[in-house]
């Protein structure tokens, strides 16, 4: 039998070869497991999220506020004694029509009388963030924080500072220069909250003789309030560049990731006697406290 002859150039490239297969075939295994590991990191990143808000649902805007504080913010009038059917239609309210009560819901309440007209209204609105890094409380404080900012209190009292990360391309840094009050704030031409523009003609040019005061004192200034949910302040309007004279008190308070607004107003029908102040006032907090105890149960 002819023996083959054994070739030493011919094995070197043969275990070349094989060589060069095994490294490239682990290069690419290893490669693959840094590409796992990316991705499997990216995972981790994408699911970790801020806090959602306290509050999932709103409550029910009609119901909420007892019936005694509604009668202390909408006392009858004068005239004689109200039948029970008047007086259960006016404290039933009528509900704002909205598209998801989950995120927001409100009411109104009208009471007629012969000294004036008041109006009741709440508005509860529930923030939802839809960034991953931000928190449904961040967003709900932003959204409060530029309210602050249009209500334009007075210079020192207020302290709104709407985080510049909300996902929606809102920044903190906005002065209240640059808002202008909204529906919540009131949008009277003619107001005694220290920024008001002037008086247009045929308007009153000065307060009455007689009544309260139409420029509220240290005690009724429109502020920042304490101890009213995580952050609130109150607004405090005389208008009187309509058909009549009318103040507005407006509260904003925001419990966690819900906002709420109480605007109460008092119409007069005597121009001589402006509605006063510390009687809206003190209602409307003792409104305001109740709603945000309610939320805390």
């Amino acid at each position: 039998m002819q023996r083959r002859s054994f070739v030493p150039g011919a094995a070197l490239a043969t275990a070349a070869a094989l060589a060069a297969t095994l490294t490239s075939c682990t290069g690419g295994s290893g490669s693959d497991s840094a590409a796992d590991d990316t991705k499997s990191g990216d995972t981790a990143a994408t699911t970790q999220s801020a806090e959602p808000g306290k509050y999932k649902t709103l409550p029910e805007p009609c119901g909420l506020p007892s019936k005694n504080t509604l009668r202390r913010l909408l006392p009858p009038g004068s005239t004689g004694p109200e039948s029970p059917q008047d007086a259960e239609k006016v404290y039933a309210g009528t509900a704002d029509i909205t598209y998801d009560t989950d995120r927001r819901v409100g009411c109104r309440w009208k009471r007629e009388a012969p000294d004036g007209t008041r109006h009741l209204r709440l508005d509860f609105e529930r923030v939802v963030s839809y960034d991953p890094a931000v928190s449904d409380d961040d967003k709900a404080q932003n959204v409060y924080g530029k309210k602050e900012l249009a209500a334009q209190l007075p210079a020192g009292t207020g302290s709104a500072k709407p985080s510049p990360g909300d996902g929606k391309g809102e920044t903190g840094n906005q002065k209240p220069g640059d808002q202008k009050p909204g529906d919540d704030a009131g949008t009277g031409k003619v107001t005694d909250g220290g920024k008001a523009s002037p008086a247009p003609t045929g308007s009153p040019t000065g307060p009455p003789s007689t009544g309260p005061s139409a420029t509220p004192g240290p005690d009724t200034a429109p502020r920042v309030l304490d101890g009213l949910g995580d952050a609130a302040f109150l607004n405090d309007k005389l208008i009187t560049a309509d058909s009549g004279v009318h103040r507005d008190v407006t509260i904003v308070f925001r419990s966690s990731n819900v906002i709420v607004t109480i605007a109460y107003d008092q119409w007069s029908a005597d121009k001589a006697a402006l509605p006063d102040s510390k009687d809206l006032q003190d209602k409307a907090q003792a409104l305001a406290q109740e709603l945000a105890d309610r939320f805390n149960e």
